[in-house]
């Protein structure tokens, strides 16, 4: 069976990111499959458009610069993308992240099977102040972006893949629509996620027999950021998760919108405080503190979750999702 030409999506909202952006781009130029074409989709900057578009008008379209065509937001960008796009697979990667060579080949490799329609990878954090802050435990690593301890390893099927480091098949979006706009990120503002989460649950809904799946050897390197070394940042993004999961849980219900979130909770988070507890006993750096963070990050994302609930059940924030045009 011959691999699907793969188009790869980058979204970007502002010139602060300049070097990562170029550098996120290059990755996907250096990968050891080519990618039928890169599409950096611009979110409401004209002057980053503008600077972009000069920067690619030599890549004779291997590299096309967009304007984000729907409302502010990471979302709408991706759908924006996604609607450009001619390959039978469309990726995804982080405007702060590099794809290390064989990214691509791991992703084209895993839609071999038709079933597939997604195709996640591994994300590893590179730390600003170059090394992980002692107290930040490797179970909320989701909190920059990054995969987590507790996700299992190899070639394994899932729930939903991670939208920063994520492939879907065309045909995922023509079975259940774009990605919801209302939820998800947007520029700078508060840290919502799970976007993809509510994706992935819509395809599996559309198609019973879909199979959606991270390969860990589809490797990238996020950039985080020192802002987001801090522990004010961690419980801001852990409120934020239990936010977003409340519109999740809303849109397609408890059962399927937490189903994955209950193992991590009574399995992986409880696993970590030990260790923890363990590592301080043997006076080892950072022990205590990684188990405060655990329960601090439950305590948080279980703070939003409640409010983000009543919210709901208010007639409270709301997200829709979107038809996609897809190109092809």
């Amino acid at each position: 069976m011959t691999a699907p030409a793969v188009s790869v999506v980058i979204c970007v909202y502002t010139e602060d990111r300049w070097e990562d952006i170029l550098a996120a781009v290059a990755s996907v130029r250096a990968q050891s499959r080519p990618a039928l074409e890169t599409l950096v989709v611009v979110d409401h900057n004209p002057a980053l458009l503008d600077r972009l578009a000069a920067e690619y008008k030599e890549a004779h379209g291997t590299v096309r610069v967009l304007a984000n065509a729907g409302p502010r937001g990471l979302s709408a960008g991706r759908n924006t993308g996604v609607a450009a796009s001619k390959g039978e697979v469309i990726a995804f990667l982080d405007d702060d992240a590099v794809a290390e060579r064989d990214w691509l080949r791991h992703f084209a490799e895993g839609y071999a099977d038709p079933r597939v329609l997604a195709v996640g990878g591994r994300t590893e954090p590179v730390w600003a102040s170059g090394r992980r802050p002692p107290w930040f435990p490797e179970e909320f690593d989701w909190v920059v972006g990054c995969t987590y301890r507790g996700l299992p390893p190899g070639r394994v099927r899932v729930r939903n893949v991670l939208g920063g480091n994520a492939s879907f098949r065309r045909a995922a979006f023509e079975l259940a629509g774009g990605f919801a706009t209302g939820i998800g990120r947007d520029g700078d503002r508060r840290p919502l996620g799970c976007e993809e989460t509510e994706l992935c649950i819509r395809i599996s809904r559309a198609r019973p027999d879909a199979v959606l799946l991270i390969d860990d050897r589809a490797v990238i390197h996020h950039r985080v950021p020192e802002v987001r070394e801090r522990f004010a940042y961690f419980r801001t993004r852990t409120y934020a998760e239990g936010l977003s999961k409340a519109l999740v849980a809303r849109s397609v219900g408890a059962a399927k919108g937490l189903e994955s979130e209950r193992r991590y909770t009574t399995r992986v988070l409880p696993a970590g405080i030990v260790r923890g507890l363990r590592d301080a006993v043997l006076a080892r750096p950072g022990g205590a503190g990684r188990a405060g963070a655990i329960v601090a990050g439950v305590l948080g994302a279980a703070g939003g979750y409640a409010v983000g609930s009543v919210r709901a059940r208010r007639g409270g924030p709301r997200f829709a999702v979107p038809p996609v045009e897809v190109g092809g």
